[in-house]
């Protein structure tokens, strides 16, 4: 039986925890060849021989997504060992919650580096490959806080902003080109993001916030659109959202 993404070659930033290791596996489970980039090496390793184990395809780069070599190796890993890159999602990414008066320069260029520029390099080493190819499917990971401002994360929003406003861009800019961009915008998710720096284990472990898979079904779903048709904004929240 054919699956949804078979053979589809697709890059992965952060994958070695929450959203993006739940979108390796999502996706590795329709069948796509996978690249997937982080810095921890024993996590992605772990990673991958879960995928195998399971009878998919992946391979490594380590590195910081911050770096552009980082994102120039990914893209070359892709095309060397499996010919493309069909789907690249920009996962990686930071928070920091804290009023502004007490946010450093320091924290501002955590973030913006970690969840702007990083989205900026890897789609920017990864479209040539696309244009050539004439064809190719690019996913911003924002947030919420790119649609709306949240008291305690002016910074924080201020680059999931920036993400937004860099796909909707990019979706006229490569549309011509057989590219689709876009991006998924979840309110809090069941990670290790932000622990230390605004929210803690058990506060995550308490709430009512989606788990990894559920956005990586809105990942898949974005990935699988047919080829006259494209998802260009998700945004997701969960059930037990307070109604007021």
């Amino acid at each position: 039986m054919s699956k949804k993404l078979d053979g589809s070659v697709c890059v992965i930033t952060g994958a070695s925890a929450g959203i993006g290791r739940a979108c390796a596996i999502a996706l590795a489970g329709e069948g796509a060849y996978l690249v997937l980039t982080a810095r921890r090496e024993h996590r992605l390793n772990e990673l991958v021989e879960t995928i195998q184990n399971a009878g998919g395809r992946a391979v490594t780069v380590i590195g910081d997504a911050r770096e552009e070599e980082t994102a120039k190796r990914a893209i070359a890993v892709a095309k060397d060992q499996f010919g493309a890159v069909d789907i690249l999602i920009n996962n990686v990414g930071v928070g920091n919650y804290k009023p502004l008066a007490s946010t450093s320069a320091e924290d501002y260029d955590e973030m913006m580096d970690s969840n702007v520029r990083s989205t900026f390099l890897f789609s920017r080493h990864a479209v040539p490959l696309m244009i050539e190819q004439g064809s190719g499917t690019i996913l911003m990971i924002s947030s919420m806080a790119g649609i709306y401002g949240f008291a305690g994360e002016a910074v924080y929003c201020a680059s999931k902003f920036a993400q937004v406003g860099f796909a909707q861009a990019l979706d006229k800019e490569l549309r011509p080109h057989g590219i689709k961009v876009g991006v998924i915008c979840p309110g809090g998710v069941k990670t290790e993001f932000a622990l230390g720096k605004g929210r803690t284990e058990e506060s995550v472990a308490q709430s009512g916030m989606l788990d990894p898979e559920d956005v990586a079904g809105a990942v898949l779903l974005a990935c699988t659109q047919s080829p006259g048709s494209r998802i260009i904004e998700i945004q997701m929240r969960t059930m037990d959202e307070p109604l007021a």
